[in-house]
Order: C-alpha cells, then structure tokens, then sequence
C-alpha cells in the first residue's frame, strides 16, 4: 500500500513539474504565429524586387518593422489598426531579437476598397528607432516619414533625394508599392514581447541588446535568416 502511495505522489509530483512547462509552452502560440506571418511577409516582398524597396536602402536601414494586416476601417477616410514586429540593426550589422508592436491612426490615404494591407517599414535612422525604444513613437511626428522608393534603382524613388527617416511600403492584392503613414502611432506591446520571450518587465531595449533573452523561440532565428538574406550587403 505505502508502495503504492509512494508511486502515485511521484507520478504527481512529475505531473505538477511538466504542466507548467506544457501552459508556457503554448502560451506564446499566438505570438510564434504571429512571428511566421512577418516571416511570410518579408519573404513576399523580397520576391518582386522590381515593386519592392532599393536594396542599397535595405543594407542601409537601422531597423525595419513588419506589420501584416493593417486593417482599414471606413471608407477612404477612416481608422486603421495593426500589428507585428520590429528589429534594430546592431553594431555588428546583424539584426536583434524581434520587439512586439502595435499601429493605430487615421485615414489611410489610399484608393477605397482597400480593406487590408501588410506594410514593411524601413527606418533609416537610429534617433527614430531609439525612440520607439521608448514606446512610443509618431510617423511624421517623431520623423519624417514618406512613401517608401521602389524599384533596383534609387533613380525610381518617390523621395529621390531620400531626406525622410522612415519609408514605408504596402502589400495590398499580391502587389507592393509605397505607401505613407503619416500620422500612425507605433506602439511598443509590452505585454505580447513578455508572453513571447516569456519575461516579466522586459523592455525594448533589453530585447535589441539581447541582455536577458537567453533561449528566444526557435521561430526566431528563422525569421532572422530571412530578414538577413535580403537586407545584408553584398
């Protein structure tokens, strides 16, 4: 009888060890989701180069963000609202660990019928990404923005002379083009980057630096290897 007692209290135990594990696991499903579609997306628009941005400004960004989805509500004049991810370029060249975002803002300043859209947006400056290290941070506000040039060449730009700190481009349709956002809010999501690195507290920051993400999620490093075969210099 103690023998069998004795069994069931480790099976228990091992029980009420694993089942915390398994919850955390599942957990960030939403956010590893999430991190695939941003992935998906990148790689879209990487596969008509001639609709997408000049790599010479993709080797060049300081931080890019991908937001799948924006969803535009009303007609032609509306609100708008998203989110996805944004990474920071190191020192090394390298991208960082991916910070959780979200967009909101008016009209969006573009055909009607256009009920959602997936945007890519190239920052070229650290002083912008630094300050949606903040939390918060105002496109056309805290930057200037603009629609973002396509093409191979720079002499297909919108900006030719390329003064903006942030371009942005659309997908909308199977096709990218650049598209303006001025006005939209980019807010850091604390609460979706904690559930995803499973860390309580943790910053924007933190997460560019790495300092205390010791295993991010698998979905991660895939992400990152697209993001780098497209936007490394060559």
């Amino acid at each position: 009888m103690m023998k069998r007692s004795g069994k069931i209290l480790l099976t228990a135990l091992v029980v009420s060890l694993l089942l915390p594990v398994s919850v955390s696991l599942a957990d960030n499903a939403k956010e590893i989701a999430k991190v695939e579609i941003c992935t998906d997306v990148i790689r879209q628009f990487a596969e008509i180069p001639e609709h997408s941005a000049p790599p010479a400004l993709l080797r060049n960004a300081q931080a890019i963000a991908v937001i799948p989805g924006i969803i535009k509500a009303g007609f032609i004049a509306g609100g708008r609202y998203g989110w996805g991810v944004v990474v920071k370029r190191k020192d090394d060249g390298s991208w960082s660990y991916p910070v959780f975002v979200t967009l909101m803002g008016g009209s969006l300043g573009f055909q009607a019928g256009v009920q959602s859209i997936d945007a890519i947006m190239v920052f070229k400056s650290k002083q912008s990404i630094e300050q949606l290290a903040r939390g918060k941070f105002t496109l056309g506000g805290d930057a200037a923005a603009a629609a973002g040039p396509v093409g191979r060449n720079m002499s297909a730009a919108t900006d030719i002379t390329l003064k903006a700190e942030v371009y942005t481009y659309s997908r909308s349709r199977g096709l990218f083009a650049g598209v303006s956002l001025a006005g939209s809010v980019i807010n850091v999501d604390y609460g979706a980057t904690e559930n995803f690195y499973g860390l309580t507290g943790l910053t924007a920051t933190e997460v560019f630096q790495g300092s205390r993400i010791q295993n991010p999620p698998p979905v991660v490093a895939h992400f990152l290897q697209v993001l780098s075969r497209y936007t490394t210099s060559k």
